[in-house]
């Protein structure tokens, strides 16, 4: 791997493709972390048990740096499961190996032009590829992809390709088989665990993100579904420079949430938008019932309005997951009844989808409606939100909000974590997008009390 100018990653110059070559490149990794644990394990021996519990936390810490680093190098399914680690991990893995492994999400370097030029060229073809002037300088990288900016010379046409590394979907099974022994060689996971589970569903959920062509179905699906709302934007597929390997839609031009031009929109317009973010996703979930699972910042861009009619545009559609009636009608029942305050719709759609069973104790039981009342604040009425998070209209003030923290640590603290471990992974994905949603409209620092419009959609069930 080459460094930039700053001092940064740099682009990776070539890829272990091979299973062979990518196995090896694990089990390196693999042997030095044993030597490690035998060492670490030693020490521990002469240190009491505050000291123990500290050098833990660290050791923890630099055995996940070593694994990220190393699924960063290797990209494909490997750096992929590596991330689903940080999300499923919250339930199993350190606090300090999850946080290590979630900046697998953004902090990784690009790949090298002349690696991926061939993938495009084999994917729309040598004659297609002289219609376009590509930059060979990626706009983003990902773990199985990196995208590209484009202009197509007949017409100027602004486009943004997206390539599929070479030889990862080739490599899935073999990536899952050897991490899956790499995780319990470096002691981040707790023994006796049965994470088959868990990787099965990371095997499912890479195949799906390596199909292209399922991921282009999804972005005209949106798009059309969207189509006459003005608030959102979704690019316009370009089918004759797609294939397989290869998607190509428009560039769609915004700016990040974070940036000045958004942060400084006056309160009433990122309110608007927040309201946005909120309906698309009832929509989504309650409506159309998929819903676009990978809600990092990078898939969305703001477009502020001189006039007041500001877009989002919604980009990457490859995590986006179906959900059966029978789910979002048990989903629905947790959610109604967490609002209404209704204890036995709560449980009935808490056992229905197998977040909990009916022989749980009664403290158990207790403490996931306790839990869902609390979640739902956001949505609740006036009464049930603290004092301090309400503005003098009875609006939810998501940006002064601690409630991730709350709900983390009343699940943490109690009974709950004995029996709630890996929940089903509908769950962990569909979590993982209204978590998008509140980090977003904390972001925007939106004032808004969603209450009618969850209402609204949950009336449709």
């Amino acid at each position: 791997m080459t460094e930039d100018r700053k001092g940064g990653k740099g682009s990776i110059s070539s890829l272990k493709t091979r299973p062979l070559e990518r196995n090896i490149a694990m089990t390196m990794l693999g042997l030095g972390a044993g030597g490690k644990i035998a060492a670490h394990s030693i020490a521990n021996l002469f240190r009491d048990e505050s000291t123990r519990e500290r050098a833990d936390r660290d050791f923890y810490k630099r055995q996940a740096e070593i694994l990220a680093d190393e699924l960063g190098k290797l990209k494909g399914s490997v750096m992929k499961a590596g991330q689903m680690m940080s999300l499923y991990g919250q339930y199993f893995l350190p606090e300090e190996a999850v946080d290590v492994l979630s900046s697998l999400q953004d902090d990784t370097p690009p790949v090298a032009w002349h690696v991926v030029l061939p993938v495009l060229e084999r994917g729309i073809g040598r004659d297609r590829l002289r219609e376009l002037d590509v930059d060979e300088k990626p706009l983003a990288a990902a773990s199985l992809g990196q995208a590209h900016r484009a202009r197509r010379r007949r017409d100027g046409q602004e486009l943004v390709i997206k390539i599929q590394y070479p030889g990862v979907a080739d490599a899935i099974e073999s990536d899952i088989r050897t991490l899956s022994r790499l995780l319990m060689m470096t002691r981040l996971a707790p023994k006796g665990l049965d994470l088959e589970p868990v990787f099965n569903e990371v095997r499912e959920m890479l195949h799906r993100e390596v199909d292209y062509e399922t991921e282009r179905h999804f972005t005209q699906t949106f798009a059309e579904k969207l189509r006459d709302d003005p608030r959102f934007v979704v690019p316009r597929v370009f089918g004759e420079y797609c294939s397989d390997r290869v998607l190509t839609t428009s560039f769609e031009h915004g700016n990040h949430v974070r940036d000045d031009a958004v942060q400084r929109l006056p309160q009433a317009r990122r309110n608007a938008l927040s309201a946005a973010f909120v309906e698309v996703f009832l929509k989504e979930f309650f409506r159309w019932h998929m819903v676009q699972s990978d809600p990092h910042f990078g898939n969305y861009r703001i477009r502020p309005d001189a006039d007041g009619q500001d877009r989002i545009v919604l980009l990457d559609f490859g995590a986006t997951r179906v959900f059966g009636r029978g789910f979002v009608e048990s989903y629905a029942d947790i959610v109604r009844g967490a609002i209404e305050r209704d204890r036995e719709a709560i449980l009935r759609g808490g056992i229905d989808i197998g977040l909990m069973k009916a022989g749980f104790p009664k403290s158990v039981l207790d403490t996931f409606v306790q839990l869902c009342e609390t979640i739902v604040e956001p949505f609740g009425d006036a009464a049930h939100m603290p004092e301090r998070l309400r503005n003098d209209k009875g609006e939810y003030l998501w940006g002064a909000s601690d409630l991730p923290m709350r709900a983390g640590r009343m699940a943490a603290s109690n009974a709950l974590s004995v029996h709630f471990k890996v929940p089903p992974r509908e769950i962990v994905f569909l979590h993982r997008r209204l978590a998008g949603v509140f980090i977003m409209l904390a972001t925007l620092h939106g004032e808004l009390n969603a209450r009618d419009m969850l209402l609204k959609y949950l009336k449709e069930e």
